[in-house]
């Protein structure tokens, strides 16, 4: 599934508009790939396939015309900010990632050079964005607005299991996109008659 979303963002043009640029000189442009956990995990390698697959079919061929320099986080969040300082460093053209915290991450570390974001949960809400038509900024990609689901699971929960009244809501609490989908769970639950509480 992962993949598909990598093939989206990538293939819906969202990415292009950041360094169709790169075309205009012969200079080897360089991008910055950072992935959440490690080099030999399944879907990773699908989805690093996937994007160069993607490059190529939009005229950009590693080793040619284009570097893309790969970093895993290997699951590590406090990775995300140093690996994205490398890529700053390094000066790439544009930085490419998956998910709400390694973008947030990257966001912080550098203004300048374009991020592209692969299948972000509520990018409005947690600040990566001013909003999903006008992004502003250095950053865009792609929104899978997860924190909309949040009451609905609650909705289905109270359907399959009718007697259900106490809800405990496990998550990472240092991640701002889970800390949203909790607050927007324990806005909904009142009106299905249930009591949620936060762990984590």
């Amino acid at each position: 599934m992962r993949r598909r979303r990598f093939i989206t963002i990538l293939g819906s043009g969202a990415a292009w508009p950041l360094i169709a640029q790169a075309q205009q000189s012969e200079r080897m442009r360089r991008i910055g790939l950072l992935m959440s956990t490690v080099q030999t995990d399944p879907e990773e390698i699908a989805s690093v396939a996937a994007f160069v697959q993607t490059l190529e079919g939009a005229g950009w061929i590693p080793g040619r015309n284009v570097t893309v320099d790969y970093r895993w986080a290997e699951g590590r969040d406090e990775a995300y900010a140093e690996l994205a300082a490398e890529f700053v460093r390094r000066k790439v053209d544009v930085i490419v990632t998956t998910g709400t915290d390694a973008a947030l991450a990257v966001k912080k570390t550098t203004s300048e050079i374009p991020v592209v974001f692969a299948a972000a949960g509520d990018p409005v809400g947690t600040g990566l964005v001013a909003s999903l038509a006008h992004p502003g900024g250095n950053v865009t990609g792609l929104s899978n607005e997860q924190t909309d689901l949040a009451g609905y699971r609650l909705e289905l929960l109270r359907e399959v299991i009718p007697s259900v009244r106490r809800v405990a809501l496990l998550g990472n609490i240092g991640s701002p996109l889970i800390l949203l989908e909790m607050k927007v769970a324990q806005e909904a639950a009142p009106k299905l008659g249930l009591e949620v509480f936060r762990l984590g």
